[in-house]
C-alpha cells in the first residue's frame, strides 16, 4: 500500500488517481517573461546552450556553454567552446561577473569558467561532511568525435563553484553519446548519485549514431564509480528524439523527478520561407524544429509520459522555429511566495540568441482539472501522517471543491463525508481542509484512507499532509 507520509505529492502523473469522472489531469504551460540572458561577449556565439540553473545560499548561480560553433577557427586562445558563469539574488536579473580565471585573447575580465570544454551542469552536494574541496560536482565531457559524440565523462569538483578540478585520471562514465547536457545529482530518496545522458538506441556502446536520440541512467555512490548505464523506459507511447533531459529531483518533493527534454522533430523541416530563413540569418544546418516537453519519475529506468503534448512551444516569434530552440535550463528557482521560474534558450543558430525566463505557479506543472459541469477524483488507498490536509488549488468564482475521506472500500468515514466537508473556494497554494470547522483529521492517520475530490471549475495541484501548526 502506498505510503505518503507527510510527503508533498503533486498531480504530474497518475501514481495518486485511482479513478476520475468529469475530471482530467491538465499541463499547464510555463508562462514566457522577460530576456534572462543575452549572449553577447566576444567569446560567446549563436549556439549557445546546456543551461544549468541552482539556488546557492542567498544567490542563483547560471552556467551555460558558450559556443561559437565546430566551424569556428578562432586565433590562438581563441577556442570555440566556452563554459560560463552569470549569478543573480532574484532570478530576474542576471550578471556576468569578471571571474579573473581565465586569460581570453589576453585578458581575463571574463564570466569564462573553463575554456574548451562541452557539456557541464554543476550542483552542489547536500550531503553532510563533504570535503570541501568537493562541495561542488559536475560530470564533464570531453573528446568529441563527429558523428559519435564524446568519447567519456570526467567527474569534477570544486571547493567554490567557480575553480574546478578532476576528481580522478580515470573517466567516470565511458559507454554513452556524451555531446548533450549531461547531469548529475545527489538523490535523496535513492541514497545515490544518479546521472541522466543521452544515448543512441541501437549500438552496443550506445555512442554511434544510429537508433533514436534516447536517454540511459547510472548510478554511483562516491560520483567516481558508475554503473552500467540503464536504458530508460517510457511505457506504452510514441518514442520521440530526445535531445537532452534535464531530470532533476523538484525541491518541493525531491521523492518525484522533473524533466524538460527537448524533442527534436527529425525530418520536419521548419515552416519559414527562404526569405525568412535569410532575413533572420537563421544557419541552414538547423532548419528541423524542436521543442520542449514536459516528463516525470519515480525513480528507477522509468520515466512516465503522461503528457505527449508541447511544453515548452515555439510560439509566435518566426525565429524560433528551427532546430534546439526551446531546450530547457537544467533547474528551477523559486523567484516569488507563489512562482517558479523556468528557462529556456530562443532564436537558436543566429545573432540574436538569448535565454527566456518562464513562470509557473508553485507545484504548477499540471493539475487534476473540473470544468463548469463539475466533476471528481479519487484516490487509490493509502496511508499518511499528520493531522491537517493541505491543498494547492484555484478555482472561479463560482467553482470549489469539496473533500470526502473514505475508507479503503470507499466507505466515508463518520464526518468525513462530502456533505460535512466545507466548500474550498479561492486561488491558494496551501488551502487547508475543513470538516464541521475542524482540519483535524490526526485519528485517521496511520490508516488506510482515500481521498474523494468533488470538483467544479477547478484545479488541483498538491496535496501535503502537515501537522495542523504548519497549515
Amino acid at each position: 500500500m502506498i505510503n505518503i507520509a507527510d510527503r508533498r505529492e503533486l498531480f504530474i502523473d497518475r501514481y495518486m488517481i485511482e479513478r476520475m469522472e468529469g475530471t482530467r489531469l491538465l499541463l499547464h504551460h510555463p508562462v514566457p517573461r522577460e530576456t534572462a540572458l543575452v549572449f553577447d561577449k566576444p567569446w560567446e556565439g549563436r549556439f549557445n546552450r546546456y543551461v544549468t540553473v541552482f539556488q546557492d545560499g542567498d544567490r542563483m548561480r547560471l552556467y551555460y556553454l558558450a559556443n561559437k560553433g565546430k566551424d569556428y577557427e578562432g586565433a590562438a586562445g581563441d577556442p570555440p567552446l566556452h563554459i560560463c558563469y552569470a549569478e543573480s539574488h532574484d532570478g530576474i536579473a542576471w550578471e556576468k561577473p569578471d571571474l579573473g580565471l581565465v586569460d581570453y585573447q589576453g585578458n581575463r575580465d571574463n564570466n569564462i569558467v573553463m575554456p574548451g570544454r562541452a557539456s557541464f551542469a554543476p550542483f552542489r552536494d547536500p550531503r553532510p561532511n563533504v570535503p570541501p574541496d568537493q562541495q561542488y560536482k559536475a560530470l564533464v565531457s570531453f573528446g568529441i568525435d563527429e558523428g559519435a559524440g564524446a568519447k567519456t565523462l570526467e567527474a569534477f569538483a570544486s571547493p567554490d563553484g567557480l575553480r574546478w578540478s578532476k576528481m580522478q585520471d580515470e573517466p567516470a562514465l565511458t559507454k554513452g553519446a556524451f555531446d548533450s547536457h549531461n547531469v548529475a545529482f545527489w538523490s535523496e530518496t535513492e541514497k545515490c548519485f544518479v546521472a541522466y545522458y543521452r544515448v543512441y538506441s541501437k549500438t552496443p556502446d550506445w555512442r554511434i549514431f544510429l537508433g533514436r536520440r534516447t536517454i540511459a541512467r547510472a548510478t554511483s555512490d562516491d560520483f567516481l564509480h558508475w554503473s552500467d548505464p540503464v536504458m530508460m523506459e517510457f511505457g506504452d507511447v510514441r518514442t520521440d528524439e530526445l535531445y537532452t533531459n534535464a531530470t532533476l529531483p523538484y525541491f518541493r518533493a525531491p521523492h518525484l523527478y522533473t524533466a524538460f527534454p527537448k524533442r527534436y522533430v527529425l525530418g520536419r523541416n521548419t515552416p519559414l520561407t527562404k526569405e525568412q530563413i535569410a532575413a533572420l540569418d537563421i544557419d541552414p544546418r538547423h532548419l528541423f524544429i524542436s521543442e520542449g516537453v514536459f516528463m516525470t519519475s519515480r525513480g528507477g529506468n522509468r520515466y512516465d509520459r503522461t503528457f505527449m503534448e508541447g511544453f515548452f512551444r515555439p510560439g509566435p516569434d518566426p525565429a524560433n522555429w528551427c532546430s534546439r530552440n526551446g531546450e530547457a535550463a537544467w533547474g528551477i528557482l523559486q523567484t516569488g511566495p507563489a512562482e517558479i521560474s523556468l528557462y529556456y534558450t530562443q532564436h537558436f543558430a543566429q545573432t540574436s540568441e538569448h535565454l527566456v525566463r518562464a513562470t509557473l505557479r508553485l507545484d504548477g506543472f499540471a493539475s487534476v482539472h473540473a470544468g463548469y459541469d463539475g466533476g471528481e477524483m479519487v484516490t487509490p488507498p493509502f496511508l499518511f501522517s499528520g493531522s491537517a490536509l493541505e491543498l494547492n488549488m484555484a478555482t472561479s468564482a463560482v467553482g470549489g471543491i469539496r473533500v470526502e475521506i473514505q475508507d479503503e472500500n470507499g466507505k466515508p468515514f463518520k464526518d468525513y463525508g462530502v456533505e460535512d466537508s466545507y466548500d474550498l473556494y479561492g486561488d491558494d497554494i496551501a488551502k487547508t481542509a475543513k470538516w464541521h470547522g475542524s482540519p483535524d483529521v490526526s485519528r485517521l492517520a496511520g490508516c488506510p484512507v482515500r481521498l474523494r475530490f468533488v470538483m467544479k471549475d477547478a484545479d488541483l495541484y498538491s496535496l501535503k499532509f502537515n501537522m495542523d501548526n504548519e497549515s
